[in-house]
């Protein structure tokens, strides 16, 4: 006679059958794990709640958090400031002739991420003014990244005006990271979030980057630039029926 055994149920029998091979080990009940893991994410996210704080941030909380611990994050933070300070040497956008683009970028790569931007040659591509607009505040805020720009027709014979602007990101020699015109990123409606995104990807900025908190003025400074581009365009458009 066959003695039928559930593998699951947790006899002493099944103990002597699993020790010899005769059946499998019962499935560990992932329970425990999931309670354990839910338990050290809590804990990590209490650990790190100031990770996001800026030093006027951390002033206001002197009176919820330890005196000792806001120290902490306040050296953190300015450590973070002055090296951001010895590295932000660029500041500009730097227009690029062909026969200096191997200095300018692929060698300059090496030390630091370039970003460059090949733009129309026609003052009706939207998408390039946008992008040669943003470009300037980008570079602006972000001076330990080298921002260039050059005409796609001069730095590549030929190259086609639909396919820009082209964002190209060198690091190390090599490129990274390219677009071809602003589509993927949001077209006529990509925004100063849209390109900080994009290079937190690439490694160009940490997600921690305290500049990035500060996003609170680039909205209005957006919406200018694009009502700007939207009344030059139609002024263009009337002076050409004209």
């Amino acid at each position: 006679m066959q003695v039928e055994v559930n593998p699951n149920e947790d006899t002493e029998w099944n103990d002597i059958l699993r020790k010899h091979g005769i059946i499998p080990e019962k499935p560990q009940d992932p329970e425990p794990l999931i309670q354990e893991a839910l338990i050290e994410a809590e804990r990590k996210a209490y650990e790190n709640r100031l990770e996001d704080k800026d030093l006027d941030e951390l002033d206001d909380l002197e009176d919820e958090e330890d005196e000792a611990f806001l120290n902490q994050y306040r050296q953190k933070r300015l450590a973070e400031l002055n090296t951001i300070t010895q590295s932000s040497v660029h500041n500009q956008v730097y227009p690029l002739q062909k026969p200096d683009y191997a200095r300018e970028v692929t060698d300059a790569s090496q030390n630091c991420f370039v970003c460059v931007n090949l733009t129309s040659s026609s003052s009706n591509n939207v998408e390039s003014r946008l992008l040669s607009e943003l470009w300037r505040r980008l570079a602006s805020k972000y001076g330990d990244i080298k921002f260039c720009e050059m005409r796609g027709n001069m730095c590549i014979e030929g190259y086609p005006d639909r396919n820009t602007p082209t964002i190209l990101v060198y690091r190390s020699g090599e490129i990274v990271k390219q677009f071809v015109t602003l589509m993927a990123l949001g077209g006529t409606s990509t925004r100063m979030e849209d390109l900080e995104n994009m290079l937190v990807e690439v490694g160009a900025l940490k997600e921690s980057d305290m500049r990035l908190k500060r996003r609170g003025d680039d909205s209005e400074d957006e919406e200018r630039s694009r009502s700007n581009l939207r009344t030059t365009t139609v002024a263009d458009i009337d002076d050409d029926w004209d």
